[in-house]
């Protein structure tokens, strides 16, 4: 999921670009990585970046976009294969995570670090953030009985899971991802209990 490398990188050039700085911004930061360093590893010249991308921010927003859409469509497959059912509860979210959690690449959310890099700075990383985080919350809705708190509860756990992928990056001992999950997982059980 959400990974590649140079030895597999498109032919199209401007493809090229972004899934080299997609890997490099998730791994080492958006601030700390430089245009240079995306030129050399994804083997075009710097008038072919500046064709595709006139400035590092078209890059940035670019990457969210993307980020989005392979994240976003992990996400529900890998709800899919842990069992979850439309309007039948949250517990998938906890394996779906902790599947995540345990992958090598895992640096949290991509969304709340471009946001703690640039949201003062880029205000459109807020905007494209804040809607990743509304259709991840959609989704979560979805999992739960059709009733009128249906939105609040899906909203109070998609706040619980982002508190549990932060946890998950900040103490990244080994272990300590299963005691967010833990945590996060009495939390969606009582908001499943307040669901039905």
């Amino acid at each position: 999921m959400m990974n590649t490398t140079s030895d597999n990188l498109p032919d199209s050039a401007r493809d090229r670009i972004l899934l080299t700085a997609h890997d490099l911004f998730y791994r080492d930061g958006v601030r700390a990585t430089g245009i240079d360093k995306i030129i050399a590893e994804a083997c075009v010249t710097k008038v072919t970046f500046y064709r595709h991308f006139p400035g590092k921010n078209d890059l940035i927003r670019a990457y969210l976009d993307y980020r989005h859409a392979l994240w976003i469509n992990w996400f529900i497959d890998a709800l899919d294969r842990h069992g979850a059912k439309q309007g039948k509860g949250l517990a998938a979210l906890v394996p779906t995570l902790a599947e995540w959690f345990n992958k090598p690449i895992y640096r949290g959310c991509a969304f709340i670090n471009t946001v703690s890099e640039f949201g003062g700075v880029l205000p459109d990383v807020i905007d494209i953030s804040s809607r990743h985080k509304q259709d991840m919350m959609h989704v979560i809705a979805e999992l739960l009985p059709d009733n009128p708190s249906r939105e609040l509860i899906a909203n109070a756990a998609a706040i619980a899971v982002d508190g549990a992928i932060v946890k998950a990056q900040l103490e990244s001992q080994a272990g300590t991802e299963l005691t967010a999950l833990q945590g996060l997982s009495t939390i969606l059980v009582a908001l499943d209990d307040l669901a039905e």
